[in-house]
């Protein structure tokens, strides 16, 4: 009897993976809704009389198991970059001009132009086969383990299709919820008096994030992949070919994919999306261009944070009407003062605006905008609200001038506008406005994400007097904190447990969280790279930090100018006094044919282009500069070098041809 069960129990599991095959990716089934459910019953009745039986990857393990306590996180083993975006079909043309420039020759080999969903990012970790991790996007280098979670979707395989797959694959997709669920979903909010959803990217994101893996197995998610982690070495050549792949080891992929041989098809299919975007069962907030050829992608490589070899051209920003009543003036933390229009609560793209930025004085005049104007608002990029402009037809003669006041709000300083600059400033590093959005940014998800002292908390504490500057943080009384309003014990315990966590942050991160002028979370990771510490970077001159590729003159007169101020100084005395100690990340130790050389490049090159070069240099571990000082060991001369070259060889230093270069690193 049990072998006739574990027959019969593996032709079901083979028989029901098959059927989800042809519904979910070939979306053509052979039988009936109501006879997979029989055969789904049959195989779910034979597993709990036979529970030894039942394997992890049954179709019947979809329902989700017992709730988590919190989300693990999961370091994925390649970053998920986020990609560039572009706004206008200029955009599209300039990305495939920038890509010649970086070539030295035209993309050959045509595009993939690919539906941009609007759901979350996941990463799928296939082991052997079969599914092993899932994981959120998080910051590109870390998400949550949403393992039991994703699990229960029926779009995303448990085992892969077919027999012949890489032992290790990382699959890359967006989780979203089509249109007609998320109805759904909210309706049933309503009827048992919960809050409906915003849309259906946050009501996927919600669904995804919770901690109970039987909830999301209720909601109607669906899953489309869109690459691997290391598509080269799928056997694939090109993104088309991994798309196929994908669907043949069983993911479903966007039917709306394309491929396009020249940039004129991409704009027309992205004209073509456009038009049918209200049609389609899901949400897309616009298209994703990439180099189809595997190879090409490998030699563009990346930025920073996103591949060059791709661009996400966003669809126009959802637009509305509504009256300009009022106009506030906010301090950031560098002092900018900003103008917000107070508007007349409108619906827009799926929210209720009722702020939206002015920007500055400069383009206040250059729209002429006006208190009392009505005036069109639009989510730039579909985030950030922003008046684009009034109209003046209904104009009565009542609506008054917008101006930035000549003294700071917070403070009372006289306000500056620099030559040459659009923004005006309040100056005083001492004005409240500034230092409360100085400590908000410290706290928060781009500075040293201290849980528990999110924007609102740290308001109330900087209200309260408890914190006024950043070593505060780290001298929090629990029994005062216990105290205030809305905290209590755990409150207190739970935000004094990450803020001693936060005592060890990553370097780059503590950088970062400083909130200095012109340096964010890229510079701030040079920074650490170069470096390797606090002291020395607090010490360094600007013509150090000007040979570092990447930091340009601002950035590096704001950080000399930041840590030569005696106040930044007894600051981070204090911090390093409440047992702050930054940390700095592994680096390889794989030995590269340029390890330890730092590398200034001068004339033009005629096989590379000069960002190409570059990126073979960090590729075999050197380090680039920009021009020629006692760390530089090699200067690579192209045609019609210069003074760089002649500097050069004053100095003693090794002089290679473009030729040279190309044959240490055996290009």
């Amino acid at each position: 009897m049990t072998a006739d069960a574990a027959r019969r129990i593996e032709e079901l599991t083979a028989q029901l993976n098959e059927h989800a095959y042809r519904y979910y990716v070939l979306d053509d089934p052979i039988i009936s809704d109501g006879e997979y459910d029989r055969l789904f019953h049959e195989l779910l009745s034979l597993e709990e009389a036979h529970p030894r039986l039942a394997a992890d990857d049954s179709p019947t393990r979809r329902v989700g198991g017992a709730p988590l306590d919190r989300f693990d996180q999961v370091a994925h083993r390649l970053p998920m970059l986020s990609l560039e975006n572009g706004f206008s079909d200029d955009d599209i043309v300039e990305f495939a001009e920038k890509l010649g420039r970086y070539l030295n020759e035209a993309v050959s080999g045509g595009y993939s132009a690919e539906p941009k969903l609007d759901g979350l990012a996941v990463e799928l970790v296939y082991r052997d086969g079969s599914l092993h991790v899932g994981s959120t996007r998080g910051d590109g280098f870390t998400g949550e383990d949403i393992t039991a979670q994703v699990r229960t979707i029926k779009a995303i395989p448990l085992k892969l299709y077919g027999t012949k797959f890489p032992s290790l694959l990382e699959v890359r997709g967006e989780v979203y919820m089509e249109k007609a669920g998320f109805e759904s979903l909210n309706q049933a909010q309503l009827a048992n008096e919960l809050p409906p959803f915003a849309n259906p990217r946050n009501a996927a994101a919600g669904s995804l994030r919770q901690l109970d893996p039987s909830i999301t197995a209720k909601r109607p998610l669906k899953f489309f992949a869109y690459t691997v982690s290391e598509p080269d070495t799928t056997g694939c050549r090109t993104q088309s070919e991994l798309l196929d792949l994908l669907n043949h080891y069983g993911f479903p992929t966007c039917p709306h994919n394309h491929y396009c041989a020249d940039i004129s098809a991409v704009i027309d299919h992205y004209n073509h999306l456009a038009s049918i975007r209200h049609d389609l069962p899901y949400e897309i907030d616009g298209m994703v261009v990439k180099v189809d050829t595997l190879q090409l992608q490998n030699r563009l490589g990346t930025k920073a944070r996103a591949p060059r070899w791709a661009l996400a051209r966003k669809f126009p920003a959802t637009q509305a009407t509504t009256k300009l009543v009022g106009v506030e003036f906010q301090v950031g933390r560098t002092g900018a003062v900003t103008p917000v229009a107070r508007l007349e609560p409108v619906a827009l793209d799926g929210a209720t605006v009722s702020r939206a930025t002015l920007h500055n004085q400069d383009e206040i005049d250059r729209k002429d905008l006006r208190i009392g104007d009505t005036v069109l608002v639009q989510r730039a990029g579909d985030v950030i609200p922003e008046v684009i402009k009034p109209i003046a037809d209904r104009r009565d003669g009542t609506e008054t001038p917008i101006t930035i006041p000549p003294r700071c709000p917070a403070c009372n300083s006289e306000l500056v506008k620099p030559a040459g600059e659009a923004v005006t400033r309040c100056t005083n590093i001492f004005c409240p406005a500034q230092q409360l959005r100085g400590l908000i940014h410290f706290c928060s998800k781009a500075g040293l994400d201290i849980e528990g002292l999110g924007k609102r908390y740290v308001e109330q504490l900087y209200e309260a007097g408890i914190i006024k500057t950043i070593p505060d943080i780290f001298t929090l009384d629990r029994d005062v904190l216990a105290a205030l309003d809305g905290w209590g014990e755990k409150s207190a315990d739970n935000a004094l447990a990450a803020v001693e966590q936060a005592k060890t942050p990553v370097l780059a991160d503590f950088i970062a969280a400083l909130g200095i002028r012109f340096i964010g979370e890229t510079s701030a990771a040079l920074l650490e790279q170069h470096f390797g510490s606090l002291d020395k970077l607090s010490a360094a001159t600007e013509e150090e930090l000007l040979d570092i590729d990447g930091i340009g003159d601002q950035a590096a007169t704001s950080l000399v100018a930041y840590f030569s101020n005696d106040t930044i100084a007894a600051m981070l005395d204090r911090l390093r006094a409440s047992g702050l100690t930054p940390t700095v990340r592994e680096q390889s130790t794989a030995a590269g044919a340029l390890a330890g050389a730092v590398i200034v490049f001068t004339g033009t090159l005629t096989r590379l282009s000069r960002d190409e070069a570059k990126k073979l240099v960090k590729e075999h571990g050197g380090t680039i500069a920009s021009s020629v000082t006692k760390k530089v060991t090699h200067v690579v001369a192209g045609e019609k070098a210069g003074s760089k070259l002649r500097k050069a060889e004053e100095a003693g230093k090794t002089i290679l041809s473009e030729d040279d270069f190309l044959a240490l690193v055996k290009k």
